[in-house]
């Protein structure tokens, strides 16, 4: 007997269809995947919710690739996965240091854990969620200058990359709307060069993302693999692009349910 594929496998492969087909029917999708139109229509309704497709009369089209949700929407999504991704990236952090946190979900979720920590901390950061939700920590948050968008929660712009630029920091934590091959990715130009900036102004690099963004190819490529010290995400990645990260020289912690690392290489070998 041939085993129906789980939920999480069915709508990994329907993004993937659409990544070669710009419209599908419900009924060819329920055909292929032997279920119901309404497990698909629960399937195309879970992936609408988290932005990575838009709903069509009678099936689905691909989200278009400059386009991706808002902050305060992306942060109803994945919210378990995404806080033990920040659970984890806490882990990472020793008193002392100084980090830099681009404007995002899941770095506003690791936000919220360094909040609860004792270490005494420098951040500097562009988000305004992120710089909130610091405040009742030890931290000394330092908020960058620039144009405030609403739909990231943060600011952006010349005056922002330039500020960024002053300083150095030990770790860059920052988020982003698609990880693949070829690098990592971003739908915001702006927020693309804000993450260059943290790039090249720290020590290490990780990249928090969840499995949604696994082999999403967005807009603008950001930075290559190798820029990375490490990826922290909720599951492996896919065969080719755990390769390619292996090939590239990044390790890639998974944090399980149990809230544990699974890391592809050791914490001390894979720093840059």
């Amino acid at each position: 007997m041939i085993r129906k594929p789980r939920k999480d496998e069915r709508q990994a492969r329907i993004l993937e269809a659409l990544r070669h087909t710009p419209h599908i029917r419900i009924a060819l999708l329920a055909e292929r995947f032997k279920v119901t139109t309404e497990t698909i229509r629960r399937d195309l309704e879970s992936l609408s919710r988290r932005g990575l497709v838009n709903r069509a009369h009678g099936g689905v089209v691909a989200q278009p690739m400059g386009v991706q949700p808002s902050i305060f929407e992306r942060e109803q999504s994945t919210v378990d996965e995404r806080s033990r991704i920040a659970t984890l990236a806490a882990s990472f952090v020793s008193s002392g240091q100084v980090l830099m946190m681009d404007a995002g979900s899941t770095t506003t979720q690791l936000a919220w854990q360094l909040a609860r920590g004792t270490e005494t901390l420098t951040v500097i950061t562009n988000s305004y969620p992120v710089a909130s939700a610091l405040t009742p920590s030890r931290c000394t948050t330092i908020v960058c200058p620039g144009e405030f968008n609403g739909h990231e929660g943060g600011v952006f712009g010349q005056d922002t990359t330039e500020f960024l630029g002053r300083f150095h920091a030990n770790i860059a934590f920052i988020g982003a709307s698609g990880l693949g091959a070829g690098g990592v990715m971003d739908v915001n130009r702006q927020a693309a060069w804000v993450k260059r900036t943290m790039i090249e102004r720290c020590e290490h690099i990780y990249l928090l993302v969840d499995h949604t963004k696994f082999d999403l190819h967005v807009l603008e490529v950001v930075a290559p693999l190798d820029a990375l010290s490490g990826v922290i995400t909720d599951r492996a990645p896919p065969g080719p692009l755990a390769h390619a990260l292996r090939e590239a020289g990044v390790a890639c912690h998974v944090a399980s349910n149990a809230d544990t690392t699974d890391p592809v290489l050791p914490h001390s070998q894979e720093e840059k």
